[in-house]
């Protein structure tokens, strides 16, 4: 059997401690469930047979099981199963090739995927005592991003700042500052132009306030960004305006089999041809996107020459430079549309977010093969292989 995607949607990414900060991550996810189910009307949600959700924290409002608490809120018979994923930035892409797998073994004809990040409302955790009553103080530890609480047996090589690692990797692979920040250029005024020519106006979904992503700046410029001072090395390249921000959101995508067409109400608009995920030295997280779509489209059967369009996760600059430069593909047909520097990056909601826009680009562009990847912390990688379905891609 084949899984294909009939639609795709998420709400505007908001900055941290924006527009989006007094939203629950449970809620938000609750929401752009309720606006994927909006856009086919005709299916009746007792016949979603699983909902796959992504998130990286789990820690608070996330509440563990957030894909069955997400469903529960948005008004989803409670027939109907939920199970959360954790594959840290790559969760909702992971959540979409678990969805996909289960319709291809034919243990569901139609599932939910997705997957919401409140970076912003993330808590504080405490480590419980050894024992009761200690008489010392406690460190409050962020659960926002990054390491925490990390076990001593780790060598300490493994456990460098994800921006400790992309200098790294800039070092390795010859990634300078203006290269860094022209790409982060790039990013913004491609994401402004896509939200003013309308292009993310079926995409995305309000939430609370906000009807745009509150990240993108149009008014961005290679003299503003390289004014900024380098984050993790007193003369490193890595800045606040080169490196995805902080962000809140969620993404959801309606995932089924060719036989769900009837129930669903939509023809699809993709169908998922390959998988792929690798793994290398968790410091090297940043180039694991480069075997992992590689296995993907191995798996599809196709090679990069056929490949019109991609969607790669900007966690950093450099690591989406590194990617690009090592698949040998034309730049231009990367992000088209603008990328995580811009519009954000929710840890749990990013894998859908480049999924679901890879399959619209691919319908405005007319091409027929598209890929979606992710770089995932602790050395991960993902990807994903779309054929546009649509006629005469």
């Amino acid at each position: 059997m084949t899984s294909y995607l009939y639609s795709a949607v998420r709400t505007p990414f908001g900055r941290f401690n924006g527009a989006l900060s007094g939203v629950r991550p449970d809620d938000l996810a609750a929401g752009v469930i309720t606006g994927l189910l909006g856009r086919a009307p005709r299916l009746d949600p007792a016949a979603v047979g699983e909902v796959v959700w992504g998130n990286a924290n789990g820690a608070g409002e996330d509440n563990r099981n957030v894909g069955r608490m997400a469903a529960l809120l948005a008004g989803l018979p409670t027939s109907v199963p939920g199970s959360t994923v954790n594959r840290l930035c790559g969760s909702s892409l992971d959540a979409a090739m678990i969805g996909s797998r289960t319709i291809e073994t034919g243990d569901a004809d139609i599932v939910l995927a997705g997957g919401v990040e409140s970076m912003t409302r993330a808590p504080w955790v405490l480590p419980k005592p050894a024992k009761g009553f200690p008489a010392g103080n406690v460190t409050a530890v962020s659960t926002t991003l990054g390491w925490r609480l990390v076990n001593p047996r780790m060598p300490r090589e493994w456990t460098v700042s994800l921006g400790e690692a992309n200098e790294i990797l800039q070092e390795r692979y010859g990634i300078g500052r203006e290269r860094q920040d022209a790409f982060a250029l790039r990013s913004h005024r491609l994401a402004a132009a896509a939200w003013d020519d309308g292009f993310y106006d079926d995409l995305v979904v309000p939430a609370g306030d906000l009807k745009r992503d509150e990240g993108v700046r149009a008014d961005t410029s290679l003299e503003k960004l390289s004014a900024l001072k380098p984050s993790f090395r007193p003369d490193g390249t890595i800045t606040a305006g080169n490196a995805s921000p902080l962000s809140d959101g969620a993404s959801a995508l309606l995932l089924g089999s060719e036989g769900a067409a009837d129930r669903i109400g939509l023809d699809p608009v993709a169908r998922i041809a390959g998988r792929g995920a690798f793994a290398l030295d968790p410091q090297d997280f940043g180039y694991a996107p480069v075997e992992a779509a590689n296995r993907a489209l191995a798996r599809a059967g196709i090679g990069w020459d056929r490949v019109g369009a991609v969607e790669l996760n900007e966690a950093f600059a450099v690591q989406s430079l590194v990617c690009v430069d090592a698949w040998g593909i034309d730049p231009e047909i990367v992000n088209t549309r603008g990328g995580a520097i811009a519009i954000g990056h929710p840890l749990g909601a990013s894998g859908a977010r480049v999924l679901g826009t890879v399959a619209k680009v691919l319908r405005e562009r007319r091409e027929r093969w598209g890929v979606a990847a992710i770089c995932i912390g602790v050395g991960q990688g993902l990807a994903v292989v779309l054929e546009n379905t649509e006629a005469g891609a």
